[in-house]
């Protein structure tokens, strides 16, 4: 494995891990209506701010939250470049999915036929 490739499985495990919290994916969907400040994310949680600030760090690490400077508050922003790179992870596997959901589709029209072919046997 190359170093390249090692530091893109280091980056989508640093990305589920950090998905992996509802709390933390919370975060993530109040932050696609714009930048908001560490209390105004707290405040829907039953949680002390430096617990709030932690799961941040956390986002700031897997690289979904940065935070900038404006006067005298650091207002958080969600950057989704991460999940684009796992949203091209999972479009990997599609094939995979579309084939086994072919094959339900025609296991399902066989058990619709018989069960037409022989109504009774219910």
């Amino acid at each position: 494995m190359t170093f390249a490739n090692l530091t893109d499985a280091h980056r989508l495990d640093e990305t589920f891990a950090a998905l992996a919290n509802s709390t933390r994916r919370a975060i993530l969907a109040r932050l696609t209506d714009g930048e908001a400040t560490v209390n105004e994310l707290a405040a829907p949680f039953d949680m002390t701010l430096p617990a709030v600030s932690r799961h941040l760090k956390v986002l700031e690490r897997a690289g979904l939250v940065v935070r900038g400077q404006k006067a005298q508050y650091r207002p958080c922003r969600l950057d989704a470049t991460p999940l684009e790179e796992v949203s091209t992870w999972a479009e990997r596997y599609r094939p995979i999915w579309e084939a086994r959901f072919d094959l339900m589709d025609d296991y399902l029209e066989q058990l619709q036929t018989k069960q037409k072919d022989n109504p009774d046997n219910e």
